[in-house]
């Protein structure tokens, strides 16, 4: 069963005194159980739409998947009641291929409007999420005009107004591929689960482009993934400026008209 990302509710809208009765968009969220080997590993709020890359995003970005060749298949389980039927994703490794780290047994929640680390500590997410090895830089004028490519790609926010979007851009500003979600941390899941699956990680001489706050979360997300720079339309968190720092990441904030704040890897700007 495929789950819809938009749903119309019968709405009014008030303006001033006068009152409109019509039909209004919303966007969708769902519970997400993903699954490995049939076990649970975590419940994600999100909205409906490419659940495989979200799941093998978030077995990634969490450390317990390691490489595309240990993903056997990835499926929805129809076996599941009617209420839960297209909200339960099971990865199914391959036999043949390494095992997934043995620490993730361990049931947590994670919430459509923060997220939760899947390690027990920052230090562990610290350790998991080496220094970046890759040398490109990028030109202020071309992270100036991404919002806008950003915003003009995101068809469900368009009519909903109301989720995230994280999109991956080549150092020339070509839209790679982008990602909605009512969570950051998902949408960003589902862009570093899409280059996971095609086998392209570390995702070099790209930037991540996302819609909110730089959180820790989604900076240790794009670190996972190899992704050498990062910047939102909002600010960024004091975990994500530090850890930013430590890898030699660039981090944008407030990208916003011809104006940014660059908290970490100023080098990697031409011009700086």
């Amino acid at each position: 069963m495929s789950l819809q990302p938009i749903r119309r509710v019968d709405s009014v809208r008030w303006d001033g005194t006068q009152r409109l009765k019509g039909r209004d968009p919303l966007v969708v969220e769902e519970p997400l159980e993903i699954r490995l080997n049939g076990k649970p590993v975590a419940v994600t709020m999100r909205t409906p739409g490419h659940d495989f890359q979200l799941a093998a995003g978030f077995l990634f970005t969490e450390g317990i998947l390691t490489s595309a060749f240990q993903v056997g298949a990835i499926v929805h389980c129809e076996e599941e009641g009617e209420d839960r039927r297209g909200n339960v994703v099971n990865v199914l490794t391959d036999p043949g291929a390494p095992p997934p780290d043995e620490g993730w047994q361990r049931r947590f929640y994670v919430s459509s409007s923060c997220g939760i680390c899947g390690r027990s500590s920052i230090d562990a997410v610290r350790q998991a999420a080496s220094s970046l090895n890759d040398p490109s830089r990028f030109d202020p004028e071309v992270l100036y005009a991404l919002p806008d490519l950003l915003r003009s790609s995101q068809g469900i926010f368009c009519e909903t107004g109301a989720l995230h979007a994280a999109a991956l851009f080549t150092p020339e500003g070509r839209l790679r591929v982008l990602m909605e979600d009512v969570g950051r941390h998902n949408a960003v899941d589902k862009v570093v689960g899409s280059a996971f699956l095609d086998e392209g990680v570390p995702v070099k001489a790209h930037l991540l482009l996302v819609s909110g706050r730089l959180s820790f979360e989604i900076t240790q997300k794009a670190l996972m993934a190899g992704i050498p720079a990062l910047a939102g339309i909002s600010g960024a968190s004091s975990l994500s400026v530090d850890l930013a720092r430590e890898a030699g990441m660039l981090l944008a904030g407030f990208l916003r008209g011809r104006t940014m704040q660059v908290y970490a890897g100023a080098e990697r700007l031409y011009g700086a």
